[in-house]
């Protein structure tokens, strides 16, 4: 039986690439509980168009989030306003790294990253967007949305302890689960726009909970490097279309308070709190074989797997860097049951 369901699920799944489909902005139930919640209502507007596309607003609500696959999953519920605003994404997981940004990272995205450290000139040792003392950045992820035609652009860089990293752009894609996308570095990005939920705007102390779309990112662990084992401290904010003006919409919150304005003045070590959220690296899924987390393992799971055979990256239940039979069989040993 389970032969011929293996014969007639390949039909169909060969054209389906990287199982795209898992990264649509949604925080599916797989993902378990938010690792954070916003407490800080957002001065970046709070959108009401209510869209998976263009949003008049942003604001990060909540933090969803596991390791597995030789992935790190994340979803930032909320809102990324499509007037090219810019989310901001710094990883913490090995030791060294910046904890103030430097001014010799990759120039990627018209020098973004580097607008954010000192500038050399100043000569003022002061500048450089600073952390919390216990976080040191060793890789930079952003996205942004926007343009006449919606489209999601994506960028990374290193940010290695004395800078001249490797950044790129990795490419661009749409909205929902149709403009999903997954490049060949194993990055890839989903982004629903739709939500209506969550802050309010202003400067208040705020409650972020109840929203579960927003952006969903896999980041390949790979691309970290040093990285072997371990937890992930992740921080992440909206940053103005220039990189240039911080908002009040952090990740972990501000408990209050406005935007935060040019990054390179930005320390939050003066921030009670601590402004990022750590990553288990044994919070797996509730239901590793549930690859699309759509509450239960079925065709659409087989097709994923099917589509990265051999690869590393979606599809790899197990975790050991490669899509193969101990996966396929783990998926048809929980066909049909999710708890």
């Amino acid at each position: 039986m389970r032969i011929q369901l293996i014969s007639a699920v390949v039909l169909f799944a060969a054209p389906i690439a990287q199982a795209q489909g898992v990264l649509d902005g949604v925080a599916e139930k797989g993902y378990g509980a938010p690792i954070i919640v916003q407490n800080t209502q957002t001065q970046f507007g709070d959108s009401n168009l209510a869209t998976v596309d263009f949003a008049n607003g942003s604001e990060l609500n909540s933090a969803y989030a596991h390791i597995g696959g030789g992935m790190l999953h994340l979803v930032l519920t909320g809102n990324l306003e499509s007037q090219y605003n810019k989310l901001e994404i710094f990883i913490d997981a090995v030791a060294g790294g910046q904890n103030q940004l430097r001014n010799n990272n990759a120039d990627v995205d018209y020098n973004g990253l580097n607008r954010m450290g000192d500038d050399p000139a100043t000569l003022k040792v002061v500048e450089g967007l600073t952390f919390d003392a216990d976080f040191s950045s060793d890789l930079w992820v952003s996205l942004t949305c926007g343009g006449p035609t919606f489209a999601v652009y994506m960028n990374y860089a290193e940010t290695l302890t004395k800078g001249a990293g490797f950044g790129s752009y990795l490419g661009t894609g749409g909205a929902g689960a149709a403009g999903a996308t997954v490049f060949k570095s194993g990055f890839g990005f989903g982004i629903d726009n739709s939500n209506i939920l969550g802050v309010v705007g202003g400067i208040d102390i705020g409650d972020g909970s109840g929203c579960t779309t927003g952006v969903e990112i896999q980041i390949p662990l790979s691309s970290i490097v040093g990285y072997v084992d371990g937890d992930i401290k992740v921080c992440a904010f909206i940053n103005g279309g220039g990189h240039d003006y911080v908002s009040n919409q952090v990740l972990g919150g501000l408990g209050g308070g406005a935007n935060l304005a040019d990054p390179r003045f930005v320390n939050f070590e003066n921030i009670p709190g601590s402004q990022y959220f750590v990553v288990s690296n044994s919070a797996a899924p509730t239901c590793p074989a549930d690859i699309d987390m759509n509450g239960s393992v079925d065709a659409a799971d087989l097709s994923g797997l099917l589509g990265n055979w051999g690869a590393s990256g979606m599809g790899d239940i197990d975790g050991d860097g490669d899509v193969d039979a101990a996966d396929l069989s783990t998926l048809l040993g929980a066909w049909g049951a999710c708890p």
